[in-house]
């Protein structure tokens, strides 16, 4: 098997973006640790607990392990960019939470991809699916794979493609020869700084000679993974934002030409919903509007502190009625953004 096949097999399944990296431990878990060590994991856990060791060697995962595939999936959809959008009525979702869970998606194309290698391999062999959740530096293969370089927003980025991809990998026990078009691209960052000066935030920041993102500033971060109160100083920052960012990835200057998917799962549900009808959505409502979106991963108390404070930010008069009842609510956090959001009123 080789890794040109195993491209074609992947595009079979539906991935735009595939190569092969060996299963060993790479150079940048060090990178890893010293952003966990500077805080810039704010409060996820699940990256700075015994799962950031694991992510030291993906023979963590699968100790038989001698190859990764990393495939890419575009989800870029003809809709205007949060960059090119301006109504203030309206709430902005993170383009890859438009349609359905890309958990799901990719992980059935990996299934595919694994029972098709199993048809044509000469020897049985062991192989674990990851999707994002895996302890697995997944960018940093994916560079090693051929797949893009990391850049200064770190994100994968794909020179004739662009940003707009979600990574998967199948690591298996074959050992798999990479071939020249899974050479590691160079960075073309250069100079570039449009990511760091487009973010309201500030939060891509300086760590040595790269750039890393500190989570505690980043609007994806304050909308989907912080439980509780946002800090008084980031929520002005925030904008229209309910649920996610895209804004680093927006103004790229490799994602002019991005191409789109033709992928039904990413088409929005709903594209860039009102304010006024989110704000009085019951959680039964919020759970059958979101169900098998990524959005639900914010909870229904993190989405309507986020309601909250895009109203606020938004300034307008209309606003004032749902953001009274939204302090009227039982729930303390989204009582208190709710006032917040009222006090910026005119």
């Amino acid at each position: 098997m080789t890794a040109g096949a195993i491209r074609e097999l992947a595009r079979q399944c539906g991935f735009e973006l595939a190569g092969v990296a060996p299963a060993e431990a790479l150079p940048e878990r060090a990178w890893y640790h010293e952003w966990v060590a500077s805080g810039f994991a704010g409060g996820m856990r699940y990256l700075a607990d015994y799962r950031a060791v694991a992510r030291n060697d993906p023979r963590n995962l699968l100790a038989s392990a001698r190859s990764i595939v990393c495939v890419g999936k575009l989800y870029n959809t003809p809709w205007p960019y949060s960059t090119q959008f301006d109504d203030g009525e309206r709430a902005w979702i993170s383009r890859y939470a438009w349609g359905d869970d890309y958990h799901a998606v990719v992980r059935r194309g990996l299934e595919r991809l694994d029972a098709m290698l199993r048809q044509r391999a000469a020897a049985e062999f062991e192989s674990r699916i990851c999707v994002d959740t895996a302890p697995l530096l997944e960018r940093s293969y994916a560079r090693m794979a051929g797949l893009g370089w990391i850049g200064k927003n770190t994100c994968l980025i794909n020179q004739p493609r662009g940003s707009w991809f979600f990574l998967g990998e199948l690591l298996l026990s074959l050992a798999i020869e990479p071939d020249a078009a899974d050479a590691p691209p160079p960075g073309r960052c250069g100079t570039c700084t449009r990511c760091i000066d487009a973010c309201p935030t500030a939060a891509i920041v300086p760590a040595g000679p790269r750039f890393a993102v500190d989570s505690r500033l980043c609007i994806s971060y304050l909308t989907i993974e912080l439980r509780g109160a946002m800090a008084l100083e980031n929520r002005a920052g925030t904008g229209g934002h309910v649920f996610g960012c895209d804004i680093c990835q927006d103004v790229c200057p490799w994602n002019r030409r991005a191409p789109v998917t033709g992928d039904p799962a990413f088409e929005p549900r709903q594209f860039a919903p009102t304010l006024e009808e989110l704000a009085p959505v019951t959680e039964d409502e919020f759970r059958s509007l979101y169900r098998g979106t990524p959005v639900t991963r914010a909870r229904y108390s993190g989405f309507l502190r986020n309601v909250a404070v895009a109203m606020g930010n938004r300034r307008l008069e209309k606003f004032r009625a749902p953001l009274q009842n939204l302090a009227a609510s039982r729930d303390p956090v989204v009582a208190e953004h709710a006032g917040w959001g009222l006090d910026q009123l005119p």
